[in-house]
Order: structure tokens, then sequence, then C-alpha cells
């Protein structure tokens, strides 16, 4: 499995009145980058619903900040996703400037039914994209 990269830019929104990057902004740019995975692959979220009546969600993530990011910089969100279970998905991910490790995250998204909520099976062709 190859490692999904999607670069971000630091935003005045994305910032406390210091200019660092507010603690939940972080999860927000893991976000983007898992879907861009997604997208990366020929599936599109809103797809998956109205097509297949799937929808991903969130239902743990871990993360550890280890050095802030500031107003400008030019970041990486990486992510690795891999099989967890029959249902979910967990996605090893990390926001780099240049080398330098800015925070990692655990991420473990469910997959389910659109209309109930309730998990369902990953479908196929996304298991075998990431076995």
């Amino acid at each position: 499995m190859t490692v999904f990269s999607w670069p971000v830019r630091v935003y005045v929104e994305d910032t406390d009145f210091g200019g660092v990057v507010y603690y939940a902004n972080y999860l927000r740019f893991c976000e983007r980058a898992r879907t861009e995975w997604l997208r990366a692959k020929g599936w599109s979220q809103a797809a998956l619903a109205d097509e297949r009546g799937l929808i991903f969600s969130v239902v743990s993530a871990q993360v550890n900040y280890r050095r802030p990011a500031r107003l400008d910089d030019e970041l990486v969100v990486t992510c690795e996703p891999r099989v967890d279970g029959r249902a979910s998905l967990r996605f090893a991910q990390r926001i780099l400037r240049g080398e330098e490790l800015l925070a990692d995250a655990d991420v473990r998204v469910a997959c389910l039914v659109a209309g109930t909520l309730r998990p369902t099976r990953l479908p196929d062709f996304v298991v075998a994209e990431v076995a």
C-alpha cells in the first residue's frame, strides 16, 4: 500500500489569535486527506451514498500533537488505510511541514448504511484497494 499525501495550506481561519493552528483543525486536515484518498481511488463520498447507500463515519480518533503549525505553513497530510474488521477502516495519518512531524493520528472509520446508520460490511472494491 502506497502512502497517500494531500497538501494543505494553513489559512487565518485555521488558527487561533496567536497564528497557531487550533487543535481541532488537525482533524479537519486529516478528514480532507481521507476524502481525497477516496476520490483518488475513483469514489466520491456523495456517489457512494447516492449509488450504493453507504457512508463512512469516524468512530474514534487519537491525535498526538508534536509541534505547532502556523499561519501560511505548507503542510502535507498523509494517510495509510487498512481494513480493521468487517465494517471499518483504520487510517494512520501524519501531518508534516517538510520533513518535520507536527501531528500523527489514528482514525477508525465505520462503513454504515446511509438510511439506517447501521454498520455494514466494507464493499469488496474498498477491501481490494486497501488489502
